[in-house]
Parts: C-alpha cells; sequence; structure tokens
C-alpha cells in the first residue's frame, strides 16, 4: 500500500501543479481563482471585434 502512496505523491508533485505545466510551456498563463470572470470578460471583449480572413475556396470537400 505504500508503493500506491509513494507515486501518487510523485504524481502530485511532478504532475499535478499548474506552475509545472506553465514552465513546461502547456500553458500560457496561471491566474488567480477570483480574477477568472474579469479575465473571460476581457479576453472576450477583444475577440468581439475579430474578423476571421479566409481565402475564398472553390470546393467546400476535398477529393472523396
Amino acid at each position: 500500500m505504500q508503493d500506491v502512496e509513494a507515486k501518487t505523491k510523485e504524481y502530485e508533485t511532478n504532475f499535478l501543479n499548474p506552475l509545472i505545466a506553465a514552465q513546461r510551456g502547456f500553458i500560457e498563463d496561471v491566474i488567480i481563482p477570483s480574477t477568472t470572470r474579469q479575465r473571460v470578460i476581457e479576453d472576450l471583449q477583444l475577440l468581439k471585434t475579430k474578423e476571421d480572413n479566409r481565402p475564398w475556396r472553390k470546393h467546400g470537400c476535398g477529393p472523396l
């Protein structure tokens, strides 16, 4: 049973920490939970005026 506890502790130390993921480049930013609502509002306002300029495509599907 100690082996399971040791492996659980090792997992928590190595992978269950957002700072480790941020250092490895898996996530862009770690934010404080109390600021989440304001952060989401600001990000959605930024995307509100975004325009997606894709080239016109003659056909929607490629050859099948």
